[in-house]
């Protein structure tokens, strides 16, 4: 890949994220995805016809986010038809996978303007509607491997029991998780990133929260550690960045603000489920040859709080440098927008800092886990 040829952003922009039933609640999945797709194309001063592909993240393709809800975002806006659209999902990685894509494409010379997004509404289209109302059912009765029972929350609590975490160390995090994500909201560090709709520009997540508040709250599962103060929340929004060559960008007078240096998605123990930000960012370090401490700031998808915990001490990272304006026990899970809006925060973030790179990682369904490195320029 030539230098003219690298895909850096130009424009990242999200949704504040809404609760389940919130005020993104009465909002289709296409008119919130529709809503960023027109912002990063508004924000870099372009035509939505110059865009060559949309690359778009949804992990309950069923009802209103089925049939490709990506196109049927573009459609919506009434924009060129002649635009294409794909959607993706690698679970709760899918909109990080998006920027893979789309970055690969750019790259590769395939095209030299696409946005990567993700959206969710998780009010309107409730997890697991497009595997529990059938027909039928993945697993062979072969399937080979031993799944923690009720899957992502057994999975939690597998790590949790592998490491030793107390529901005292897990309670701490959630309301460290409430702190950062508030302080974040109050000192205006999001505010630069939120597109607001709805009469919304704030995320609905933060709630007051202590851990004698939390230590009250009932478990996910008999004897878990987790409970819903200290797991992500069921949430609406979504996400993109605008990417496009580095030739194309500086023909159009466009700052690039941002490369990727590495990316993956990889594999890990099923039994375990959600390991996958540990082995993710193995792989991206040894690809890039980068070491933890080469890196700036750390955002590492708080699916459980077992999960960011597990991956600071694998890594030996101090998890107040983690996460450092909160994360999805805060601020909200909207499965296939989150890996877009880590990536819009971690950018965000770093020129926020004047600092230079980010790692964000993610666990996901099917024990997969996803890595990007992202790099100021």
């Amino acid at each position: 890949m030539t230098a003219a040829r690298e895909p850096v952003v130009v424009a990242a922009l999200r949704t504040p994220i809404g609760r389940r039933g919130g005020a993104l609640s009465g909002l289709k999945a296409v008119e919130l995805l529709r809503h960023v797709l027109a912002g990063v194309i508004a924000e870099a001063g372009i035509e939505p016809g110059q865009v060559d592909q949309v690359v778009g993240g949804c992990v309950t393709q069923a009802g209103e986010q089925s049939l490709n809800v990506t196109r049927n975002a573009w459609l919506n806006a009434g924009w060129d038809p002649a635009v294409g659209c794909t959607t993706v999902d690698a679970s709760c990685g899918s909109a990080q996978q998006a920027n893979h894509l789309v970055a690969a494409l750019i790259g590769s010379g395939a095209i030299d303007v696409g946005i990567a997004c993700g959206v969710e509404s998780m009010s309107r289209v409730p997890i697991g509607v497009n595997l529990y109302q059938g027909p039928g059912h993945y697993k062979t009765a072969d399937y080979p491997w031993d799944d923690p029972p009720k899957s992502q929350f057994g999975g939690a609590e597998r790590i949790a029991a592998r490491e030793g975490f107390t529901r005292a160390d897990v309670d701490a995090y959630g309301v460290a998780s409430q702190h950062r994500a508030r302080q974040a909201w109050d000192a205006g560090h999001f505010t630069a990133e939120v597109l607001p709709i709805a009469g919304l520009a704030r995320d609905e997540g933060l709630r007051e929260t202590t851990c004698a508040g939390l230590a009250g709250l009932r478990p996910n599962v008999p004897g878990a550690v987790h409970t819903a103060g200290t797991t992500s929340q069921i949430s609406d929004g979504a996400a993109a960045l605008l990417w496009m060559s580095r030739d194309r960008a500086e023909a159009l007078g466009l700052r690039p603000r941002a490369r990727l240096l590495g990316q993956t998605v990889t594999g890990a123990d099923p039994y375990f489920l959600l390991d996958g930000p540990v082995a993710a960012t193995a792989r991206v370090l040894t690809r890039t040859g980068m070491k933890i401490g080469d890196l700036d700031t750390y955002e590492v998808n708080e699916a459980f709080a077992a999960v960011v915990l597990n991956w600071a001490r694998r890594y030996d990272v101090d998890p107040a440098r983690v996460n450092t304006g909160g994360g999805a026990i805060a601020l909200g899970h909207p499965l296939g927008c989150s890996g877009s809006r880590l990536l819009v925060t971690a950018l965000h973030e770093l020129e926020r800092r004047d600092a230079e790179t980010a790692l964000v990682t993610m666990c996901c369904g099917g024990s997969l886990g996803t890595a990007t490195i992202l790099q100021r320029v």
